[in-house]
């Protein structure tokens, strides 16, 4: 089953249209200001999570009268809204792909901290990803193969999330490692690209945040 969360940062409407337009029907879950993308899209969530300071109750009831279910949220609490969605996903009877959008593009600090929830969906083998046009962001502690088939944004970024990264292995890339060593306070991995049809990605030791970009002019 795949999961698509709509939180409160910045949705581009029509990116998410023609995401829904492709991706198979998934169950959706609307974070207090996501509500409004749910909205402009023409969806009706399949659950709502929050504290819904953003939102309003008001925005909710219409929801709840269909029956939807919420899940309410005490603003005074020691997760974010997203990430209390995104453990709710991955509890979720055959989870098998989760996608947030919304994740950038409002405060800096939200954007940071949704980065670093992925962890918790790397810890149960879930791919999920944080999306928008320009971005693509998830984490990973293993072997990734990038295909330009399935890629549609040409350059990939790879930055640890922990202090290190090492034994990192990249082939197929304009700029190849070869079990090297990722660190925190570097920019080594900024900005690399495709040379083959297929890149692969190897890490020893370690989590790299793995981005896939796109220029705004492009």
């Amino acid at each position: 089953m795949n999961v698509l969360i709509l939180t409160g940062g910045d949705v581009d409407i029509p990116f998410a249209a023609g995401f829904l337009r492709e991706e198979p029907r998934p169950l959706v879950i609307a974070v207090d200001g996501g509500l409004r993308y749910a909205k402009a899209l023409g969806i009706v969530p399949d659950c709502l999570v929050g504290d819904f300071d953003t939102a309003g109750e008001e925005a909710v009831k219409p929801y709840e009268a269909m029956g939807v279910p919420v899940m309410r949220h005490r603003p005074e609490k020691d997760c974010t809204d997203t990430e209390l969605a995104l453990l709710y996903a991955l509890d979720l009877p055959d989870v098998s792909h989760i996608t947030i959008l919304g994740a950038f593009g409002g405060r800096f600090d939200h954007a940071l901290a949704n980065v670093q929830i992925l962890l918790h969906a790397l810890k149960k083998k879930v791919p999920c990803f944080l999306a928008d046009p320009q971005n693509l962001v998830f984490l990973a502690d293993g072997p990734v193969t990038f295909s330009r088939n399935t890629m549609w944004k040409p350059y990939i970024s790879l930055i640890p999330l922990t202090e290190r990264a090492r034994g990192v292995t990249l082939t197929g890339f304009r700029y190849p490692l070869s079990e090297a060593e990722l660190s925190i306070g570097k920019s080594l991995g900024v900005s690399n690209e495709l040379i083959r049809e297929e890149g692969f990605l190897d890490i020893k030791e370690g989590v790299l945040i793995c981005i896939q970009s796109r220029d705004q002019r492009d």
